[in-house]
């Protein structure tokens, strides 16, 4: 078998998930897909190099720990206030989640919630005996 036939041969024999499971994208698969593709291909490299150092991905989920919750305090000193309250501390809760994953879940939950409300208010809106 000559080299070429023998990289063809590999390349043939890929190892297929099965159905109804999830597999991780490729950085081929972020390159190509959509618009900002290249980069979350280049946040994944950068994820996985900062992944492979122990120490400094303890010191980035501090960083990222204490950015969430200044977020979060900033957002409940808001809440009396007119503004944005609860959408700023929802985002601290959300960039809590891209680390922790009890924030990720609540994360889901709030996005859960508000698309319920957003369908009912659009149900509730579009009812021809709605008051307005």
């Amino acid at each position: 078998m000559t080299d070429q036939s023998a990289s063809t041969a590999s390349s043939d024999l890929r190892v297929r998930p099965r159905p109804g499971t999830l597999t991780a994208p490729t950085v081929a698969d972020d390159a190509s897909s959509g618009r900002f593709g290249r980069f979350r291909a280049a946040w994944r490299a950068r994820r996985a190099r900062l992944d492979s150092y122990p120490r400094l991905r303890a010191l980035y989920r501090v960083g990222v720990a204490l950015a969430g919750l200044v977020v979060i305090l900033v957002g409940l000193i808001l809440v009396p206030l007119p503004g944005p309250g609860w959408l700023i501390v929802f985002l601290g809760v959300a960039l809590l989640g891209t680390e922790f994953p009890a924030a990720h879940r609540v994360t889901r939950f709030v996005r859960r919630q508000a698309h319920r409300v957003r369908v009912w208010w659009r149900a509730r809106r579009s009812r021809p005996d709605a008051v307005r």
